[in-house]
């Protein structure tokens, strides 16, 4: 049986908090889920198998897994353990719950979600989240997923356990990424207050579609007119339309928006595109026509056998052995095979270099210009 989904659900109140119209919007669509979720939800139901066998004792069942999902699932619950041993130091009956249904409706209308790990002793209350993905590092600070997991969990171990502070903690064991935030139970119950009459405007589906870094998440973010505005017209907000050319600054604002415009109109295509396929729309100007095949040898061995028989040799038809990529090797020997076997001969040549904005941490290397000056000024 699916899940259900609360429509304020805690995973996407990054979201709905900045833009509070597009829960209502987002269920008027499809549910979807890209492999990367679907992988993610394998290693979440791995991680609970693991955890379950060792604080409770059940049945680890088989599993196929790969050995790179096995080790960083085994990452995240030895730090849950770390931590369930920590409380249980602190309180004998400290309360450990595993992939626990948390309910925060006293806050958000009809929130609840699911905590991956929640450890409640005397003094302390901890969220910890598995975070599968390896895209991009996820912090807990200031995180509204998280704060509302622990509001959840506060509610219902309110009267059970003397909580002063709240602590929550994302592991994304792929990017060897642990982030913590810590805050007083004052601060988070305040912060609750903060957002109740922002869930409520999300809930009646009012205010403005406002774009924002989590656009990319939202199931109508292909025909949502906001967004498309942002995407479009960004650049003329210094009054590009009276020139011919672009000013130094819009090109700038452009190359700050170069992911979320890409994303937009790759998105914008592919739901077109899966409409025409299904015959629920016919675009204006638009029609599907048959794509560039490419010829492929359906039995190799077959066809590398007829022609070794009729007189050509194999290195005419083969191609060498090549050695696998250092990625596809990590998975089969680990970081540390890699490392201990393969690194007297891994080399990492400098990075082509990449425009970024200033807020970037890397420094900035020397232009060809810039070089010439300072050769200049040397002399």
């Amino acid at each position: 049986m699916a899940k259900k989904h609360a429509l304020l659900g805690a995973s996407s109140s990054a979201r709905w908090l900045v833009c509070t119209p597009s829960a209502r919007l987002e269920a008027m669509f499809p549910d979807e889920q890209s492999p990367y979720a679907a992988e993610g939800t394998i290693a979440h139901d791995l991680a609970e198998s693991i955890l379950r066998h060792k604080l409770e004792g059940k049945k680890l069942p088989k599993h196929d897994h790969s050995a790179e999902m096995v080790e960083a699932v085994n990452r995240y619950v030895d730090i849950c353990e770390e931590k369930v041993n920590e409380a249980r130091a602190r309180s004998s009956d400290a309360e450990v719950m595993i992939e626990a249904r948390l309910d925060f409706s006293r806050w958000v209308p009809e929130g609840f979600g699911t905590g991956d790990m929640v450890i409640v002793a005397d003094g302390i209350l901890e969220v910890i989240d598995l975070k599968y993905g390896k895209g991009v590092p996820v912090s807990a600070v200031e995180n509204a997923q998280m704060r509302l997991y622990a509001l959840g969990a506060y509610d219902v171990n309110e009267f059970l356990y003397d909580v002063k502070t709240v602590r929550m903690t994302i592991v994304q064991p792929r990017l060897d990424s642990v982030s913590t935030d810590e805050m007083s139970v004052e601060d988070l119950l305040g912060w609750g207050e903060e957002i109740k009459p922002i869930a409520q405007r999300a809930w009646d589906g009012l205010g403005e579609c406002t774009p924002c870094d989590y656009c990319n998440f939202c199931k109508a973010r292909h025909t949502c007119r906001a967004l498309a505005d942002t995407c479009l017209a960004a650049f003329y907000k210094d009054g590009g339309k009276l020139n011919q050319l672009l000013t130094d600054r819009e090109v700038s604002d452009i190359l700050g928006m170069k992911d979320l415009i890409t994303k937009w109109i790759k998105g914008v295509y592919d739901f077109a595109y899966e409409k025409a396929l299904s015959g629920e729309k016919q675009w204006p100007g638009y029609k599907l026509v048959e794509g560039t095949s490419r010829r492929t040898i359906t039995d190799p061995d077959a066809a590398a056998r007829t022609l070794l028989d009729n007189g050509y040799k194999e290195e005419d038809i083969f191609k060498p052995r090549e050695l696998e990529g250092i990625t596809n090797l990590q998975k089969v020997l680990g970081k540390k095979g890699v490392a201990e076997y393969l690194e007297a001969y891994i080399d990492k040549p400098e990075g082509k270099p990449t425009l970024v904005p200033d807020s970037d941490k890397r420094p900035a290397i020397n232009t060809v210009e810039s070089m010439a000056n300072e050769f200049t000024d040397e002399v």
